[in-house]
């Protein structure tokens, strides 16, 4: 049996009463105290996540925006220095290598924030495809990551820093941000559909600011939060996760990310010809959002039918802490996306009717 990877956090984790289950390889808290409470101080306070798992890919050197352009759907040349852009990375057929954030330091200097359960994966795949003067590094190894997310967390991480926080705009960063002494990027950027910062940090520093951004929010009820806040967050909004809404099969267009693919770009980029071709033919698939009639939780891969044919499978699947309602993502076939369709979900062997319905199911 392989040994599970941990963050820097792991051992701080049993004080605030994680448990923790295994996430694509990593030990990872699942929850502190409930995924519902976690889930409702986010949407209406604030919470803190370890998210160290990620992966940080250095991108350097004078060919590296034409390097990005051939690798990246997104276009990198509308990257500001001290900006962010969400994109994607996929096979020649279409397929997605993964989804990611690009962050522009400088020019000839970006940092690329993958997947966890991608990094090897995806650092094999940049470098297989390296051309002209670029140098590519894996950082994970040294860099935390923090996820500050809420309406309160502006008001919560500026008790640390005499850096102007209200001064970062959304996928917008600073470097070098002074937190309690500790040098960090702060980036207002995150996966929850909530104002926030994500927080990238010097390993050894993660476990003191994990205390003191807990210690800072006290009064405005900042708790610690896992894995299964996170996934209900990011779905209420609509985020993609790699694994289940994008996948090699899938791709970015399929999934909904096609704000994130730029065709018209000059740049040639990998899978270009292929996502050009899905577009032109119209997609034979589409992610939708599903809401149950009946009872019963539609969960990731069940299968979705139209009558007596199987039209697609559930992505992403649960009963929403927000809306109290048993919803889902399910990608099917695009001829059975219309908006208040009625579908059946197979849930333990029994069909029960859904309606196509509306997302992102929530949206501060």
């Amino acid at each position: 049996m392989t040994e599970l990877k941990r963050t820097p956090l792991f051992e701080v984790y049993k004080e605030y009463g994680g448990k923790t289950v295994d996430f694509g390889g990593w030990e990872l808290p699942v929850q502190f105290s409930s995924i519902k409470e976690e889930h409702e101080a986010v949407r209406t306070k604030s919470g803190l996540f370890d998210v160290s798992h990620m992966g940080e890919i250095e991108v350097k050197g004078s060919d590296s925006l034409d390097y990005l352009q051939k690798m990246m759907t997104n276009d990198v040349s509308k990257l500001k220095n001290g900006g962010a852009q969400y994109t994607a990375m996929c096979y020649e057929t279409g397929g997605t290598v993964d989804d990611l954030l690009v962050y522009k330091l400088e020019d000839e200097h970006y940092l690329l924030v993958v997947n966890a359960s991608n990094i090897e994966k995806d650092f094999e795949w940049m470098q297989d495809h390296l051309a002209g003067n670029v140098t590519i590094e894996n950082l994970s190894e040294g860099i935390a990551q923090l996820a500050l997310q809420g309406p309160l967390a502006e008001v919560v991480l500026q008790k640390l820093t005499d850096h102007d926080l209200s001064s970062i705009g959304f996928f917008k960063f600073s470097e070098e941000v002074d937190l309690n002494g500790k040098k960090a990027l702060v980036s207002r950027t995150g996966y929850t559909g909530e104002d926030g910062f994500e927080i990238y940090c010097d390993s050894k520093d993660a476990v003191s600011l994990w205390k003191e951004i807990l210690d800072a929010g006290k009064e405005e009820g900042v708790i610690p939060c896992g894995l299964g806040a996170r996934d209900t967050l990011r779905f209420e909004a609509n985020l993609a996760l790699y694994g289940q809404e994008l996948s090699s099969e899938i791709s970015p267009l399929e999934a909904g990310i096609g704000f994130a693919v730029k065709l018209n770009k000059e740049a040639d980029f990998i899978g270009k010809e292929a996502l050009k071709q899905q577009k032109e033919n119209e997609l034979p698939r589409k992610l939708v959002g599903i809401e149950m009639i009946d009872r019963g939780i539609p969960r990731h891969g069940y299968p979705v039918y139209k009558g007596a044919t199987r039209i697609g499978e559930v992505t992403t699947g649960t009963q929403s802490p927000t809306l109290k309602k048993n919803i889902g993502l399910a990608l099917i076939d695009a001829k059975e996306t219309e908006l208040g369709n009625e579908v059946e979900v197979e849930i333990r062997g029994k069909r029960l009717k859904a309606a196509v319905s509306a997302t992102p199911f929530y949206k501060r």
